[in-house]
């Protein structure tokens, strides 16, 4: 497994993953057009541009055997100490490989390196993602319903990882 920083020439690779990953994520969790509206929303070419010409924001790649199997997305000092992992998505193929907890385990790194001391995501509360947050040491610390738009919310909990105390 190889993890690349990716540039801003690596959007439409992002944009492809992102659907790829959703659609198969989030199929028994959200309705089809709520998945497209939200993948418009936080995948748009403008969006991804954004967060590119943020320092803090990054975006990582990862490979294996030179193919592209999933992304993630964290941005160093969202709030004071902490890093915000806004994504990590996968291919199906991909998953059972371990590769999820490498990338956790290395945005845990990034987060130390940063000087942030704590690391934080959101999950759909219906996503069995949470039990694998949890096996790799995160905890709920909250609940929030956020209003995305077009009739649509995310009802989601917050957790956090303290990677230093």
């Amino acid at each position: 497994m190889a993890i690349s920083k990716a540039t801003e020439t690596d959007i439409p690779t992002i944009q492809n993953l992102a659907k790829k990953s959703w659609n198969s994520a989030y199929a028994n969790i959200l309705e089809q057009e709520q998945i497209d509206y939200m993948l418009g929303l936080m995948y748009s070419e403008s969006t991804l541009q954004t967060h590119f010409e943020n320092p803090n924001y990054q975006y990582y790649l990862i490979e294996e055997d030179e193919v592209f199997l999933g992304f993630i997305g964290f941005e160093f000092h969202k709030e004071p100490d902490t890093t915000k992992l806004h994504r990590i998505y996968f291919l199906k193929e991909a998953q059972g490989k371990g590769l999820g907890k490498k990338a956790l385990e290395f945005v845990k790194t990034e987060t130390r390196k940063s000087g942030d001391k704590r690391l934080t995501l959101t999950v759909n509360k219906n996503n069995n993602a949470k039990s694998f947050y949890e096996s790799q040491g995160f905890k709920v610390y909250d609940e929030a319903i956020f209003d995305i738009g077009n009739g649509y919310i995310m009802d989601d909990y917050l957790m956090e990882f303290i990677v230093a105390k």
